[in-house]
C-alpha cells in the first residue's frame, strides 16, 4: 500500500493512503489554503462527523448541517461554506455514477485520457487539478492505465517537482512549494508589465 505524505501528519496521511474518498476530498480542499491543511481536512472531517468517511452518508446530509461541520472553529477551509457544497456535490456524483465507490473512478478507467476525463468531470476538479490527480495516482498509487503520463501532461514527467504528485517527504514538499512560489512571482511580474517610461526610452534609442 502506498504511504502518502501530503498532510505531513502520520494519522492524516494514513487515511489518505487507505481511503480513496479521503484523497479525493483532500484534492478538492487543496485550493487557497496550505496544502498540509487541505490534506488534513479529510481526517478532521471524519472526526467531526464521528464516523469513517462515506460518500453516501455525506451525500445524504442536510447541506446546512454539513456547512456547520466545515465552519466549526477551526474551520476546515478558508471558505467553509463553498467547500462543504463542493464536497457534498462530489459525494453525490460518486453515489450516482460510481455506486459510492470512489476508487471506481480510476480502477475501471480504460486508459489515461478516460481517467483524466472522469476526474475532470467530478465537482471541484478543473483540467489542471485533474491532470495533477492523474499524476498522483500514477506516480504514488501505482494506477497506470495506458497513456497516463500523457494524460497528466507536464505533471506526469519523471523527476518533476511541480505538484502534490511529487511530494514524498518534507524535502520534496519544500521543492514543490518553491516551484509554485516562483510561478506566482513570474506571473505577477508579467502582469505588472514593463517599467513606466521604458517605451519612451526605446523610442528615443531608435
Amino acid at each position: 500500500m502506498a504511504k502518502l505524505q501530503l498532510a505531513q501528519d502520520p494519522q492524516a496521511d494514513r487515511l489518505l493512503s487507505e481511503s480513496p474518498l479521503a484523497l479525493l476530498i483532500g484534492m478538492v480542499l487543496d485550493q487557497q489554503i496550505p496544502l498540509e491543511k487541505a490534506f488534513r481536512g479529510p481526517l478532521d472531517l471524519s472526526e467531526r462527523l464521528g464516523r469513517p468517511l462515506d460518500a453516501a452518508a455525506i451525500a445524504a446530509m442536510d447541506p446546512e448541517a454539513l456547512a456547520e461541520v466545515f465552519a466549526s472553529r477551526p474551520s476546515l477551509h478558508r471558505y467553509p461554506g463553498s467547500m462543504a457544497t463542493r464536497v457534498q456535490a462530489l459525494c453525490q456524483t460518486l453515489v450516482e455514477q460510481y455506486g459510492g465507490d470512489a476508487a471506481s473512478v480510476w480502477s475501471t478507467a480504460g486508459d489515461g485520457q478516460e481517467l483524466r476525463r472522469r476526474v475532470q468531470a467530478l465537482p471541484g476538479f478543473g483540467e489542471q487539478k485533474a491532470r495533477i490527480f492523474v499524476a498522483l495516482l500514477g506516480k504514488q498509487l501505482g494506477v497506470g492505465p495506458p497513456g497516463w503520463r500523457e494524460a497528466a501532461g507536464p505533471f506526469g514527467a519523471l523527476g518533476s517537482r511541480m505538484s502534490v504528485a511529487d511530494i514524498v517527504d518534507a524535502a520534496t514538499l519544500a521543492e514543490v512549494r518553491a516551484y509554485k512560489q516562483s510561478k506566482k512571482a513570474a506571473a505577477k511580474a508579467g502582469a505588472a508589465g514593463p517599467p513606466a517610461g521604458s517605451g519612451r526610452r526605446r523610442a528615443r534609442a531608435r
